[in-house]
């Protein structure tokens, strides 16, 4: 594009105290506060170094998902002897309270 040569490219970075760096990777994931999953399969991942400061940039294929608690999908599971499925609607519907789960399952709550 525009005739640019790489080499050049890359030592005008380097004048300017920019370090790009792509990396093998094979999947990203992001776990965020708010108990969301992003997941960017087949990504392009350059680490990029100007100034002593580290950044990536990272593109590819996103996939969002609600982070699970196994531990409490299973809980539920043992007490209640419901499927998977079940406890996990279960705990979705009482704001992942396992107690609260429990009883709707158990037919303590409606």
């Amino acid at each position: 594009m525009f005739g640019v040569n790489p080499k050049d490219v890359e030592k005008m970075m380097k004048k300017l105290g920019m370090n790009v760096e792509n990396l093998e990777a094979e999947e990203v994931i992001i776990n965020t506060k708010d108990g969301k999953v992003i997941r960017i399969l087949n990504p392009a991942v350059q680490k990029i170094i100007m100034q002593g400061v580290i950044s990536f940039q990272i593109q590819g294929e996103v996939r969002e998902e609600e982070k699970i608690d196994e531990e409490a999908v299973q809980i539920v599971m043992e007490k209640t002897k419901v499927d998977r499925d079940k406890a996990i609607s279960a705990l979705k519907s009482c704001n992942w309270d396992i107690a609260e789960a429990i009883l709707k399952l158990s037919g303590g709550e409606e």
